[in-house]
């Protein structure tokens, strides 16, 4: 849990620096790419190939390219089609695809994980639900994309890493995850993005090299390794803490308008679901034993 909430921490600022630093002013498809691309960067020093089989390495590089890849194109094009609101409204389902994902992969069902997941959910609703327009479906398919990959790729990593020997160290073989996301990102630039808009200023390369070295490449990496470690309705609940984490940072640093009644409200119904669900696995496990 440690890990997701040190995650939750970083991607919190993530957010408003892509707002103020990046939105409208850089190419997005340029943006994937280099975060993905110096995310790769960080973990190539240490990747051993003989540490995994052909078939392991095309699976992490599918993870990559589903998780990071396919999402963030999902992602980008959203905002083509929605507010900003509405954008940040529908991702909060996300809490229930890693429910039902991690249920059938793992060949079970459990009721209960959607009962803490639908309480996040409605939390993260209590704090951006602004209302939404007419003729909005479209927009909402697409974010569920996105959604669905990221989902996807977490309880893919889950179900994946029990494959692996647990004394084999993560770090040695994760490049191969954003290798996977790169071979998505760079068409993707080469076909759809916009060289008129690239990078202009210190603060822009910047700010890309802190989203790609940092917010990327040691945030997916630890993101990720704190999956494993967790229940899935504990990480299904975290997937929606970023959101009060996020306008709390934007509220203190940038100044922006929050609801901090809101805020509050939302933020505790979600930290009421972990607690939730934390009692819940504890009075499970006894009985499991």
């Amino acid at each position: 849990m440690g890990y997701l909430i040190g995650v939750t921490a970083l991607w919190a600022f993530s957010f408003s620096l892509i707002g103020v630093y990046l939105a409208g002013q850089v190419d997005s498809y340029f943006a994937v790419l280099m975060r993905v691309g110096l995310a790769a960067l960080v973990f190539l020093p240490f990747l051993r190939p003989r540490l995994l089989a052909g078939r392991q390495r095309l699976a992490l590089m599918g993870l990559g390219a589903v998780q990071l890849g396919v999402m963030y194109i999902f992602f980008y094009q959203s905002f083509l089609l929605l507010s900003v609101p509405e954008v940040l409204l529908f991702t909060i389902f996300t809490p229930l695809y890693v429910t039902l994902l991690d249920d059938a992969l793992f060949g079970r069902f459990t009721p209960f994980y959607l009962l803490t997941a639908a309480l996040a959910v409605l939390g993260a609703a209590v704090i951006r639900y602004d209302g939404v327009d007419s003729g909005f479906w479209l927009g909402f398919l697409v974010v569920q994309g996105a959604n669905l990959c990221f989902a996807l790729g977490q309880v893919g990593y889950r179900r994946f890493s029990v494959t692996l020997p647990a004394e084999l160290p993560r770090h040695s073989v994760f490049a191969w995850f954003y290798l996977g996301a790169l071979v998505v990102a760079l068409p993707a630039f080469a076909l759809l993005g916009n060289t008129a808009a690239l990078p202009a200023t210190p603060v822009h390369w910047g700010v890309l090299a802190w989203l790609g070295l940092v917010a990327s490449g040691l945030g997916y990496f630890f993101w990720n390794l704190g999956a494993t470690r967790v229940d899935a309705g504990a990480l299904a609940i975290m997937n929606n803490a970023l959101i009060p984490a996020g306008l709390l940072v934007n509220l203190v640093i940038w100044n922006r308008d929050a609801d901090l009644l809101r805020l509050g409200l939302g933020g505790a119904i979600i930290v009421g679901s972990l607690v939730l669900n934390e009692w819940w696995l504890r009075r499970r496990t006894p009985a499991a034993a």
